[in-house]
C-alpha cells in the first residue's frame, strides 16, 4: 500500500481534537496533539516520576498565589497543537472552558523522547512566545533552559548541572538548585 504524500495529509485541528476528547474517543490512550498529528506519550518510569514529584513540590510551594502550576495537563499551544507538558506555569485564572494558552514557563522531563522535546516541542513552545522552556534531561542529568523565543525556536540555551541553580525568568526571586530536581 502506498503512503500518501505529506501535502495530502490533513492535520487534525486542536478544536477537533478537543471535541474527540469530549466524546471520549481516546478513553484509554495517552496521547497529545503535536503539529496536527496524534502522538503517543511514552510510559512514565521511576526516574521521570521522581523528578516530576520533586518539581511539583518546588513549583507549587514557590509560586502559590502568584501562578497556577499545571502538572501533565493539556496546553492550548496553537491551532494544531495541544501538548501535555509535565509542567505549565500559567497565569492564575479560570480554565474550566478552555486549556491555558499562555505560560510563564513550560517544563518537559525527558529521557526516551529527548529529541522530540528538543526539536518539535521547542518549536511549538517558542512559537507561542513562552519566555522560558526547560527540559529536565534525565539521560545527561542536567536541566536545559531555553529562553528568548522567536517564531520557530529559542535563541538562547543554557545547560545547568549539579552545583548550579536556575532563576525563573518570570519570577526572578525564585530559584531552584539542579540537585533538588535531579538527585
Amino acid at each position: 500500500m502506498a503512503t500518501p504524500d505529506a501535502e495530502v495529509i490533513r492535520p487534525l485541528r486542536r478544536a477537533e481534537y478537543d471535541q474527540l476528547v469530549l466524546l471520549r474517543a481516546f478513553q484509554d490512550e495517552r496521547i497529545e496533539l503535536l503539529a496536527g498529528v496524534l502522538v503517543a506519550l511514552s510510559p512514565i518510569g521511576p526516574p521521570h516520576d521522581s523528578a516530576v514529584r520533586r518539581l511539583n513540590e518546588l513549583l507549587v510551594l514557590a509560586l502559590h498565589g502568584r501562578a497556577a502550576v499545571g502538572c501533565q495537563s493539556s496546553f492550548a499551544a496553537n491551532d494544531l497543537s495541544e501538548p501535555q507538558p509535565d509542567f505549565a506555569v500559567v497565569p492564575i485564572g479560570d480554565y474550566e472552558a478552555d486549556h491555558p494558552s499562555q505560560a510563564y514557563l513550560v517544563i518537559e522531563v525527558a529521557q526516551s523522547w529527548l529529541a522530540t522535546d528538543r526539536v518539535e516541542k521547542q518549536r511549538i513552545y517558542a512559537s507561542c512566545g513562552i519566555p522560558e522552556y526547560w527540559i529536565v534531561n534525565l539521560r545527561e542529568r542536567c536541566i536545559e533552559v531555553y529562553t528568548e523565543p522567536t517564531l520557530s525556536a529559542y535563541s538562547h540555551v543554557e545547560k545547568f548541572e549539579h552545583g548550579q541553580a536556575i532563576r525563573l525568568v518570570a519570577f526572578p526571586d525564585v530559584s531552584f538548585a539542579v540537585a533538588d530536581v535531579l538527585k
